[in-house]
């Protein structure tokens, strides 16, 4: 007998059964299987896959408009297609969040969604594509003390892949550049007088995002990026990133009960003229009024602005960094709790 392919198998209404009893079990079974199917069918439409990266989303020059403060929220795969300027070389932007137990994982090559190293002179050290992964905890709660910014953890990590590094490695005094002109060698997290990279005083060789490189090639901000979110006062700004503590990190624009403006900082500059200050028996003295040129100029007035001494505040139940015009113009410490996967 020649055997019938699956491909067409026998009419279910070409089969003889004389037992009705096992025709009517056979009927209640094809009707379980028929139900189950188009429920796991259902299932399979309605429901996302918290780690589907199968798609890649260009975000080359987006502008985000998620608010979402959850991690996983993000989940994707995201490419962008930009250019060094200054070296007129195209660079191929990726980076992947996943979710990996209670945390989402951050996986970068460090390369931007928009175009860089446009400023008036080249990077010292070129771009390079440097990989790298973070994760933060899907559930950030305040600690008892906050932490504060070292130069051994990296701060943020933002939606666009580039990672956020506030304090430079650089003070009055210190290292082997000239007197005043320091930029290099200043590892003490507790050395007084650090250069602001963010003062237009200083000259940290940044581009129009506020970001340059490492020694390593590794591009970085050091403050407001200048991109991901829109400067239209009828926009509330989107999450842009992550600090390493969980919270998120939203542009410069928030609703204040129907209004939407900037997020103000609470650091105003000292007033006066800078003291002398002798630290490990060494006396430094740059002279000179409080004027931004270092972050010890700034002191921290409670009320006087919108955000906290971290430069974050609650909004509707959610606690997060804003980007601020002025010092510490993304985050000054943690709330939280800093991952160890940001240390360096």
């Amino acid at each position: 007998m020649k055997k019938r392919s699956i491909e067409n198998p026998i009419p279910f209404n070409l089969i003889h059964i004389k037992d009705d009893s096992m025709m009517n079990k056979i009927s209640i079974v094809l009707s379980l299987l028929l139900f189950l199917t188009s429920c796991d069918a259902g299932n399979n439409n309605s429901s996302k896959n918290t780690n589907d990266t199968a798609n890649t989303t260009d975000i080359t020059n987006k502008i985000f408009t998620n608010r979402a403060t959850h991690c996983s929220e993000y989940v994707d795969q995201y490419s962008s297609s930009v250019k060094d300027v200054g070296e007129n070389v195209p660079f191929d932007g990726d980076l992947i969040i996943r979710v990996a137990g209670n945390k989402c994982t951050f996986t970068s090559n460090a390369i931007p969604n928009h175009n860089f190293n446009d400023g008036a002179t080249s990077f010292v050290n070129k771009v390079s594509e440097n990989t790298s992964s973070y994760s933060i905890t899907q559930a950030p709660a305040k600690a008892t003390n906050s932490t504060s910014l070292s130069l051994t953890r990296d701060n943020a990590i933002f939606l666009n892949g580039v990672k956020l590094d506030l304090l430079a490695a650089a003070c009055y005094d210190v290292g082997p550049d000239p007197l005043g002109q320091e930029k290099i060698g200043c590892n003490d997290p507790d050395q007084p007088f650090r250069y602001d990279p963010m003062s237009s005083l200083n000259n940290f060789g940044t581009d129009s995002h506020n970001a340059h490189t490492q020694p390593d090639g590794t591009y970085h901000y050091h403050g407001n990026p200048n991109a991901m979110f829109s400067s239209s006062t009828a926009i509330e700004s989107p999450v842009i990133g992550f600090a390493a503590d969980g919270y998120p990190i939203y542009g410069s624009y928030f609703n204040d009960q129907g209004t939407i403006r900037k997020a103000k900082s609470s650091y105003q500059l000292k007033t006066g003229t800078r003291l002398a200050v002798t630290y490990k028996t060494k006396t430094y003295s740059p002279g000179g009024t409080y004027d931004g040129k270092f972050i010890d100029d700034y002191e921290y007035v409670n009320g006087l602005g919108d955000l906290d001494e971290c430069n974050g505040m609650t909004l509707n139940g959610n606690y997060g960094y804003y980007v601020t015009d002025t010092y510490p113009w993304v985050l000054k410490c943690y709330k939280g709790t800093p991952d160890s996967s940001f240390d360096k």
